[in-house]
């Protein structure tokens, strides 16, 4: 099996400084690249920080294979009638290149920015539901009028629609019960980050546990597990993929184990989140990744 190797590139450096990095992802060979879809993240919040699909719009015109995405868009501040806009045209630029991740959205700053109330779960993934359908709706479909509890639309238009057909691939991150059946109903591919952790094995079985959970979701929709792509975020275990390059591809080894066909990993910053040495990330992507992607 090819294990297809994807890089998360904080949208938190001006162009001028971070463009170079989408190229280089490019250059090396990684499949996908993504960026957080938030309106300021954790305590990076304080900035900087760039608009995800305005920065992936500008990645497509400088890069021409790799594969772009949101890690992860939600529906903390976006409505689907607008947002499947920005999708088609981002679809358009990068010549269907477009991976779209969506989530249900966190509690932090992205909730609270405007003004609205922070929803417990259970209702974050009720939003989620009704973003998904609506959002899908609209992309495969032109003039959909649509009143549901968390959306409105009213004649709302995709024309030209998607290079992808019959729309980009929804990318879902689940790792409870019902939105694993979200992503077997929407979703060509599931990303999870598995549980939170502090013990790197605690982790790693939480993992196998969740796709144990995807399995039975899309069993329970009468769907092959071999039709959903799953992605695998290496950074979310308590341990940074690239410590070291054997580090990285040990862990690489174990999610394709579990039946992983992607993982993600990190640029490293300087300091704070992800926090690491570049050298490391030159090593794998020049000596270690055309080996892995065979893993």
């Amino acid at each position: 099996m090819i294990m297809r190797i994807g890089i998360v590139i904080l949208p938190d450096q001006r162009w001028s400084d971070s463009q170079h990095r989408w190229r280089q992802a490019d250059e090396w060979g990684f499949d996908h690249a993504w960026t957080y879809d938030h309106l300021g993240w954790r305590d990076l919040v304080d900035g900087p920080w760039f608009d995800s699909v305005t920065t992936l719009t500008a990645a497509a015109t400088v890069t021409s294979r790799i594969r772009l995405g949101t890690l992860v868009a939600s529906p903390n501040f976006r409505h689907p009638a607008a947002f499947a806009r920005q999708v088609t045209a981002l679809d358009d630029v990068s010549d269907g290149r477009l991976l779209l991740g969506l989530g249900a959205g966190g509690i932090g700053f992205d909730s609270a920015v405007l003004g609205g109330e922070t929803l417990p779960p259970r209702q974050r993934v009720d939003r989620l539901a009704e973003f998904t359908e609506l959002l899908d709706l609209i992309l495969r479909e032109d003039g959909t009028t649509w009143r549901g509890e968390w959306f409105t639309a009213v004649d709302a238009r995709n024309n030209p629609g998607c290079v992808q057909t019959p729309r980009v691939p929804f990318v879902m991150a689940a790792n409870g019960p019902r939105s694993m059946r979200l992503v077997a109903r929407y979703g060509q591919g599931w990303v999870t980050t598995g549980p939170d952790e502090k013990d790197l094995e605690s982790w790693w079985a939480g993992v196998a546990g969740a796709c144990d959970r995807m399995d039975a979701a899309l069993a329970a929709a009468d769907r092959d597990r071999g039709t959903l792509d799953r992605y695998l975020s290496l950074d979310s275990a308590p341990a940074f993929s690239l410590r070291s390059a054997d580090f990285f591809a040990e862990q690489v080894g174990r999610a394709a184990a579990l039946g992983f066909t992607d993982v993600v990993t990190h640029w490293p910053r300087a300091s704070s989140w992800y926090a690491g040495d570049e050298s490391v990330l030159v090593d794998v992507a020049t000596r270690l990744l055309p080996e892995l992607r065979r893993a």
